[in-house]
């Protein structure tokens, strides 16, 4: 019997599924849309909201009935689950589950003849999963970020400062709120654990990696933050709490146990199908591809996001670390930006209405024959001419920390840093859009590079930088883009177009599953992946990545760029043209 592996992905607004045969090849795949299959639950892109509050939740029955519509959906595609023998997936980070004892009572004999909906439905002590989305945390991030000190001292213990979506705040306010709920809850499960937790029978222990979205979990001593802990537990103390989150298992590939009798009766799962951790969704994300150590994903969508696994533990509350979600020793340094699509569109717009102020179009032919066309950094003659260095942020941004707003400045070669707008003489120098083409890509690639320059290695002979950048989402099919990715970030093997379709993170989970159950003994998931992958389907070449000049010349910008962060930080200055 060829053997296959289950993989999930909950995420805010749908719940996938897919089976990989043992040779990583897709069989099937399924999804169940939140709004457009289950909208009896009252929500809108998978929640509901109560804006006074900045509350943003979802019920959790609707998992279950998601679970349940995902499977038969498989089934009715042509899959044999009798022959799945390992499953995992990823949920939605930050997300947090309250069962009640009467809960886990019924979580482990569920009945077969029933649906999960049907068993499970009175199973928790609050009947709503906090999304990620939430912002009603504020007064708990406040006091967490002071429970050591200082957000960098918060960081430094859990691999973040506080945040409104963070598990650890989000307990406390339960707490703080719904008293008699959160008495009444006997265990809380991540929505990652949730989901492991429904296949297995029993409360599934919350992943290494998943685990360090909650600022409860100090990562470099591998165990629970006790001051911390005590902050979100209250009057019935840290040990209480220690047991409603239960015990942190290192190894990402191991086996919690035997699927639970009620899918092997309902739905002919063999007994012998194993449960591996699920994991989050960003961890899992960069188990859908053998990423290296100082390889880099860069996922430039709405907002941009840059994940990169690192065997460096150099936190910082700018940026978040997790524990890699299956190698122990190795951490997933991840850095995510509100301005990315958006902030591109704009100078595209804007380039389009000068050229063709009648008929303006949205391609991105004129923005991309700009950027190619304008020398680096701006500068005809580097030993002369300043470097233009802007940022460009039509919203509020979090890597800074700032308002909206755009700021053009000269960086000389004497250091100094001048606004565009200082003198006749300066804004003469910088050309908008037309210059703001290049000067915003050069723009947010620094702001990476920046913040992950002392995590990369030497790659043989070549400076530190990443292996491999990996350009993932909407942007990563335009030509600049991949040009000025490599020119900035480097890649000394390159620059890549990954395409693993829109369902990496079940991706992820279903290959995690696989190695779970069929890795020899100390095989690592890399190797085990990697031997396995294939590497011709989803990723294609597109820049030639490290050109020796180019990349030390962004170096030397680099100084300027940072400056111009600590000008806008330190002096308040407002957002300007």
């Amino acid at each position: 019997m060829a053997e296959q592996f289950l993989g999930f992905d909950l995420s805010t607004q749908q719940l996938k599924a897919l089976i990989v045969t043992a040779d990583l090849k897709k069989a099937f795949e399924a999804k169940v849309d939140f709004d457009a299959d289950l909208a009896v639950y009252d929500i809108v892109k998978g929640v509901r909201t109560n804006p006074a509050l900045g509350e943003v939740f979802a019920p959790v029955v609707m998992f279950l009935h998601a679970i349940d519509l995902v499977l038969k959906r498989l089934q009715d595609e042509g899959a044999d689950f009798s022959k799945v023998q390992g499953i995992s997936g990823a949920g939605m980070q930050h997300g947090t589950v309250f069962w009640s004892a009467e809960g886990e009572k019924t979580l482990a004999s569920l009945d077969a003849d029933k649906s999960l909906l049907e068993n499970l439905e009175k199973a928790f002590s609050n009947k709503f999963s906090p999304n990620w989305q939430d912002a009603s945390t504020q007064e708990q991030c406040t006091a967490f970020d002071k429970a050591l000190d200082t957000p960098a001292n918060l960081a430094v213990a859990t691999g973040s400062s506080a945040h409104h979506r963070f598990s650890g705040p989000q307990i406390q306010r339960f707490r703080e709120n719904q008293p008699d709920a959160y008495a009444a809850t006997s265990r809380i499960s991540l929505v990652s654990s949730f989901l492991a937790s429904v296949f297995l029978g029993k409360v599934a222990p919350i992943d290494i990696s998943d685990v360090c979205g909650a600022n409860l979990w100090d990562i470099k001593h591998g165990c629970w933050q006790e001051t911390l802990l005590a902050l979100a537990a209250g009057e019935a103390g840290p040990d209480d709490l220690k047991k409603k989150l239960g015990d942190i298992p290192e190894d990402g590939g191991a086996r919690f146990g035997n699927i639970a009798p009620y899918f092997v009766r309902r739905y002919n799962f063999p007994q012998s199908c194993q449960i591996i951790p699920f994991t989050g969704d960003n961890p899992a994300t960069i188990l859908a591809l053998p990423l290296r150590s100082s390889d880099a994903i860069v996922s430039l969508g709405t907002s941009t996001t840059f994940l990169m696994s690192t065997p460096e533990y150099k936190p910082n509350p700018a940026y978040h670390f997790m524990n890699h979600p299956t190698t122990a020793g190795l951490y997933m340094f991840m850095l995510c930006y509100k301005n990315g699509a958006l902030a591109r569109e704009h100078i595209r717009n804007d380039i389009n209405a000068a050229l063709n102020p009648t008929t303006p179009t949205e391609t991105w032919d004129n923005f991309n024959t700009t950027v190619l066309s304008t020398p680096i950094l701006g500068q005809t003659n580097p030993a002369t001419d300043p470097a233009h260095l802007g940022i460009f942020f039509p919203r509020p941004e979090i890597v800074p920390n700032v308002h909206a707003g755009s700021w053009r400045y000269l960086y000389t070669q004497d250091g100094a840093l001048v606004d565009k707008n200082s003198s006749p003489e300066t804004a003469a120098k910088w050309k908008s859009p037309h210059d703001d083409a290049r000067a915003i890509l050069e723009s947010q690639f620094l702001s990476l590079r920046l913040r992950s320059r002392d995590l990369v290695e030497k790659q043989g002979s070549l400076p530190a930088q990443p292996r491999r950048v990996y350009l993932v989402g909407g942007g990563a099919v335009n030509p600049a883009i991949a040009l000025l990715a490599g020119e900035v970030l480097g890649g000394a093997d390159g620059v890549y177009k990954l395409d693993i379709g829109g369902n990496a993170c079940a991706l992820g989970g279903a290959y995690k599953a696989a190695w779970g159950v069929l890795r020899k003994e100390k095989e690592s998931f890399e190797d085990f992946l990697g031997e396995r992958w294939n590497e011709e389907q989803f990723v294609k070449k597109i820049d030639r990545g490290y050109r020796e000049g180019v990349w030390e010349r962004y170096g030397e910008a680099l100084k300027g760029f940072e400056g111009l962060e600590g000008v806008i930080l330190g002096e308040g200055v407002k957002g300007g043209g």
